[in-house]
């Protein structure tokens, strides 16, 4: 009985431990922005920026349709990459897809110019909490101190204030109720403007960012730190330390 019950005990602990090396799935989509936003530069560095941490795998797609399955069975987070500016809403069934997925239980990660996609569905704000007011626009494009707003929120625990060099938005309009993460002091405003926010829709976590312009900004180490704690948290509600890399991984 005592063989039996420490075999158990055996197999419990086995699968606990494939259970907890279970990968986070990531899917960046992306495939269409501003021209100005030159999304096939920056997409490689957002998926490097996940990379860096083993727990993450990351998938990348350019095609809108994918949102039309449920994202939800194959994917923990969605990060949103994308905005169409030159292209047509999506059907409707995109949308919905959407929608249903993030309220199943999708994470979702919205990165800088997302705000600006699908502004002619009114559920979109829902989403990611505040969307692109065309009135309005961003600080020039600059070095700028990135200030924790709320350290005690999962993403934020444990970091510090970071620079970096982006466009600071100011542009930012909706009502969803948002738990603002993360501020910057715009030169135009003269006011705190919200650089990070969290909120929850459905059983879908959301986090949205408008930092990212280009490289240099999704190369600032703040920035990528903050990817990967925006990610996990979407996808699991907490944020844990990240696992120390091998010597081969520092030196590559």
């Amino acid at each position: 009985m005592q063989r039996v019950s420490y075999l158990i005990g055996l197999s419990m602990i086995s699968c606990l431990s494939v259970m907890a090396q279970e990968p986070i799935r990531v899917l960046i989509m992306t495939g269409c922005d501003y021209p100005g936003h030159h999304w096939r530069e920056t997409t490689p560095e957002v998926r490097r920026a996940l990379e860096e941490d083993s727990r993450f795998q990351v998938f990348v797609c350019e095609d809108p349709e994918i949102m039309a399955t449920p994202m939800h069975e194959r994917y923990d987070v969605l990060i949103f990459h994308y905005c169409n500016w030159e292209q047509p809403m999506p059907r409707q069934a995109v949308l919905d897809g959407l929608a249903d997925s993030v309220r199943q239980g999708l994470g979702v990660v919205a990165l800088h110019f997302a705000c600006g996609a699908f502004l002619e569905w009114p559920e979109f704000e829902n989403i990611l909490g505040r969307v692109w007011d065309r009135e309005k626009t961003h600080d020039p494009y600059g070095p700028f101190t990135v200030h924790i707003a709320n350290p005690d929120h999962p993403i934020t625990r444990g970091m510090t204030d970071f620079e970096t060099t982006d466009e600071l938005y100011f542009c930012l309009k909706g009502s969803p109720e948002i738990e603002v993460l993360f501020t910057a002091h715009s030169k135009v405003t003269d006011q705190d403007e919200a650089m990070g926010f969290a909120l929850q829709y459905g059983k879908g976590r959301v986090f949205h960012t408008p930092l990212g312009h280009d490289v240099q900004a999704f190369s600032t180490p703040g920035v990528r730190d903050l990817l990967r704690r925006a990610c996990q948290w979407a996808a699991t509600g907490d944020v844990t330390a990240e696992p120390a890399k091998s010597p081969s991984d520092t030196n590559k």
